[in-house]
C-alpha cells in the first residue's frame, strides 16, 4: 500500500511507534558538547532542543557503526523492542544502556533508525502519568549519563 502525502508513516500510524529524537552527525564542535570517552564522541543539543535534535561528533577510532557516523538517524520509542525488530535489518542488537531502557538500531533503505523501549517503571509515576524520561545520548549506549556496552554485531532479526 502506498502512503498518501497527508498520511503519517506506518511506524506511527500502524505500529504505534512514537518519535523520540533525531541524531545528526557533524564535524563541527558545538556549544555544550559532552564527551563520551568510551565511544570517542561528543554529543550536544538533545537536552535543550524542543524538536529532539541531538548532534554527534566522532573522533577517529570511534566504535560507533560507520553508517551512524555518516547518516542522520531518527529514533522512535516502541512498546516492545523485540516485536519491533521482527523482520527488520538489525544494525546493533538490543542493549540496556541503563535500568529500564533497551535500545537497538535498524537500517531502512540505507538509513539508521534507533528503537528505544522504556519500561513502565521508567515511563510512569504512581498514577500512570508519564514522567520525564532520562536524558538520552543517541547511539552511544548512554541514558541518564550512564554508559552501557557498545553496539552489538549486525544481524537479521529472528536469526
Amino acid at each position: 500500500m502506498t502512503r498518501q502525502d497527508h498520511e503519517p508513516p506506518s511506524a506511527t500510524r500502524l505500529w504505534g511507534w512514537r518519535y523520540h529524537h533525531t541524531g545528526i552527525p557533524t564535524r563541527q564542535p558545538r556549544d555544550g558538547e559532552r564527551y563520551l570517552p568510551r565511544f570517542k564522541m561528543y554529543v550536544s543539543g538533545f537536552p535543550d532542543s524542543p524538536y529532539g535534535v541531538e548532534w554527534m561528533r566522532f573522533e577517529p577510532g570511534s566504535p560507533i557503526p560507520e553508517l551512524v557516523k555518516a547518516v542522520p538517524h531518527v529514533a522512535f520509542e516502541v512498546k516492545d523492542i523485540d516485536e519491533a525488530l521482527k523482520g527488520k535489518e538489525v544494525l546493533s542488537a538490543p542493549g540496556s544502556p541503563s535500568a529500564g531502557v533497551r535500545a537497538a538500531m535498524i537500517v531502512d533503505n540505507g538509513c539508521p533508525i534507533e528503537l528505544i523501549e522504556f519500561t513502565k517503571t521508567t515511563r510512569h509515576g504512581a498514577r500512570g502519568r508519564r514522567r520525564a524520561r532520562p536524558q538520552r545520548s543517541t547511539d552511544t549506549g548512554v541514558v541518564g549519563g550512564r554508559q552501557a556496552a557498545s553496539f552489538g554485531p549486525r544481524r537479521e532479526a529472528g536469526s
